[in-house]
C-alpha cells in the first residue's frame, strides 16, 4: 500500500489484554417484546408440544429411565412431560453463574444484567482482502484466536472460531483447545464432536487449571444443538453427560431454519424453541442436579421459493427479540442473536443482516451473543475484515446497554457556571469536557470522520480496507499473555500424545 493511501493521524487503538472488561453489565432495562398473554400462549404451547409429541431421546435407555423416575411418560424412547414437569426440572439450574477464565481478571458472569461476546464459531472457510476464500487452517484459527485476544468487545472463546482443514477430523479438537488455552487467557468452549472429544478438552483444562479448580469451577461451556424439531441424537447426549457429571456449562440450542426445522411461523417457533430449551436443560439437572445451563437458540428463516436460509429478517428479529423474555420465565442465562447475515463480503447487505440479527437480541436482555464477530455466507466463512468491524461494533453495543448516568458529573452544573462566567459560547474548552473527552464518546474506530477531501487525500479507503489494516496491525502488536513453561509443555505434550495414539480419520 502507497504511502498515500495510508490513514494517518489515527494510530492503532487494539487494546492490550488488561485493558478490557472481563463482560459488559447493562443498565439499560431489557425490552420485553411479548405482553404476558403471548408468554402465557408459548408457555402453553410448548407444554403441549413435550406432553403431546414429546422429545425423542435418541434410544438412550438410562436417560429414558431417569425421565420416568423423574415423572415423565417414556414411549419408544420419546419422553413426553405432563404440564409443569419440565419447568419443574429446569428450576435446579442456577439462573447465574462465573465462567473462570486462565486469567482471573478476564473471568465473565452469564445471567442477571450482564452481557458476554462471543466470536464466530464452527466455521469452515475463512476470507480476506489478500488471499480470498480458502479452507480454514491451524495458522488461519491461529490468528483468529489471536484477535479474540486483541479484541476489548469480545470476552469469550469459540470452540472453533474456524475449522481447520489441514488437521485429521478426530485430531482437531486438541489443536483448537491448545490454542484456547495458550494464545489467550479468556474463558473457553469445550469440544463437542464426540464423547472422547470433551474428555480430551476437560483433561486438557486440568493441566492449565488444576484438578481443583476444574472440580470446583466453570472453565468450559460446551456448545450442544437439539436436532430439531424435538429430538436430541445419542451424540449431543454423550457429550452433554460428559460436560454435566463434571459440572461444566451447557448451551442448549434448538437450531431452528422456519419452514425446514420448524412450521414457518414465528410464534409456533417459539413454543418449539421453548419446549427443546426446557427438555435439554432437564437432560442436564438430571445428570447433574445444579449444573449451569444456557437457554441457547438459534432462529432464523428461509427463502420459501427457493429454501435458501436468510437473515436478519423482521420475522428472526422478532423471534430473537422474544426469546430472552421466553428464558427469563424459566430463570436460566440466554444466548441469543449475532453478527449473522448471508452476504459473502464484507457490504450493505451484511452490516443491514448483521445489525439486525444482534441489537434485537441484546436489547431484549440477551447474556452471551456467539457468532458476534467474522461470520458472512450463512456461517460457511469467517472473515478477518468482518471480524474486526463486529467486534468495534460489539463494542458499541457495550456502550448502549449500559444506559445514561444520571449523577452529578453527567448533569455537569460546574461547566454551565464555568462558561457562564467566562462569557463564553462554547463548552470545548471547559474543565468538564477536558476531564470527560476520553469516556464520554465511543471512540469512532473504522468508522472514517473525515472531510470527502481528506478522505480522497488519503486514498478513499472502504472500511473493509481499513479492516484488513486493522486486522494485520493487531496481530503484529500481539503478545500471548504468560503461561508457565512447564504447563505450556505438558499441553504440547498431551496433545502430541493423543495424536500419536490414533490414526488419522478424515470422515
Amino acid at each position: 500500500m502507497s504511502d498515500k493511501r495510508r490513514r494517518r493521524g489515527r494510530p492503532d487503538r487494539s487494546a492490550a489484554p488488561t485493558d478490557a472488561p472481563p463482560n459488559y453489565v447493562r443498565g439499560l432495562a431489557p425490552h420485553d417484546l411479548l405482553t404476558a398473554q403471548q408468554v402465557v400462549a408459548v408457555e402453553t404451547e410448548a407444554e403441549r408440544l413435550l406432553e403431546e409429541i414429546g422429545i425423542d431421546m435418541a434410544g438412550n435407555d438410562d436417560l429414558c429411565a431417569r425421565f420416568d423416575a423423574a415423572g415423565a411418560r417414556v414411549e419408544n424412547g420419546r419422553v413426553h412431560f405432563p404440564a409443569g414437569l419440565g419447568h419443574e426440572l429446569c428450576a435446579t439450574a442456577p439462573s447465574e453463574f462465573t465462567m473462570t477464565a486462565r486469567n482471573p481478571a478476564r473471568s465473565v458472569t452469564f445471567g442477571g444484567d450482564n452481557l458476554v461476546f462471543g466470536p464466530g464459531d464452527s466455521i469452515p472457510f475463512v476470507t480476506d482482502l489478500d488471499e480470498g476464500r480458502r479452507y480454514g487452517t491451524v495458522a488461519d484459527h491461529a490468528n483468529l484466536t489471536k484477535l479474540v485476544q486483541m479484541s476489548p468487545g469480545l470476552h469469550h472463546n469459540g470452540q472453533a472460531v474456524c475449522e481447520i482443514s489441514d488437521v485429521a477430523v478426530n485430531k482437531r479438537h486438541l489443536d483448537l483447545s491448545l490454542h484456547q488455552l495458550t494464545l489467550t487467557d479468556k474463558p473457553m468452549m469445550g469440544a463437542t464432536l464426540t464423547p472422547e472429544a470433551a474428555r480430551d478438552s476437560l483433561d486438557m483444562s486440568r493441566i492449565v487449571f488444576g484438578d481443583d479448580t476444574v472440580d470446583s469451577s466453570h472453565v468450559m461451556l460446551a456448545g450442544t444443538n437439539a436436532q430439531s424439531p424435538l429430538a436430541f441424537e445419542a451424540r449431543t447426549l454423550d457429550v452433554l453427560r460428559v460436560y454435566s457429571e463434571a459440572n461444566q456449562p451447557s448451551l442448549i440450542t434448538p437450531f431452528v431454519i422456519a419452514g425446514a426445522m420448524s412450521p414457518v411461523t414465528m410464534a409456533a417457533v417459539l413454543a418449539q424453541v421453548h419446549a427443546e430449551v426446557q427438555a435439554g436443560v432437564a437432560i442436564t439437572q438430571l445428570y447433574r442436579q445444579g449444573c449451569p445451563a444456557v437457554y441457547s437458540s438459534f432462529v432464523t428463516t428461509m427463502d420459501l421459493r427457493t429454501g435458501a436460509p436468510t437473515y436478519g429478517t423482521p420475522e428472526s428479529t422478532l423471534a430473537n427479540a422474544a426469546i430472552p423474555q421466553l428464558a427469563r420465565r424459566l430463570g436460566l442465562p440466554v444466548r441469543a442473536g449475532g453478527h449473522i447475515t448471508a452476504s459473502k463480503v464484507l457490504d450493505g447487505q451484511a452490516m443491514q443482516e448483521s445489525a439486525d440479527a444482534c441489537t434485537a437480541a441484546v436489547l431484549a436482555g440477551a447474556n452471551y451473543v456467539l457468532q458476534a464477530a467474522g461470520w458472512l455466507e450463512g456461517g460457511l466463512t469467517i472473515s478477518f475484515e468482518k471480524f474486526v468491524v463486529d467486534a468495534h461494533r460489539c463494542e458499541a453495543m457495550g456502550r448502549l446497554v449500559q444506559g445514561i448516568a444520571f449523577d452529578d458529573n453527567a448533569f455537569a452544573a460546574d461547566a454551565y457556571r464555568e462558561v457562564a462566567e467566562a462569557g463564553g459560547t462554547t463548552f470545548l474548552g471547559a474543565a468538564h469536557t477536558y476531564a470527560n473527552m476520553r469516556t464520554a464518546n465511543i471512540d469512532a474506530g473504522l468508522a472514517d470522520t473525515a472531510s470527502f477531501e481528506q478522505w480522497t487525500e488519503e486514498g478513499s479507503l472502504t472500511v473493509a480496507e481499513r479492516a484488513n489494516a486493522k486486522w494485520k496491525q493487531m496481530l503484529a502488536d500481539y503478545e500471548p499473555p504468560p503461561l508457565d513453561d512447564s504447563i505450556h509443555a505438558a499441553l504440547v505434550d498431551f496433545v502430541t500424545d493423543k495424536k500419536g495414539a490414533a490414526a488419522d480419520a478424515w470422515y
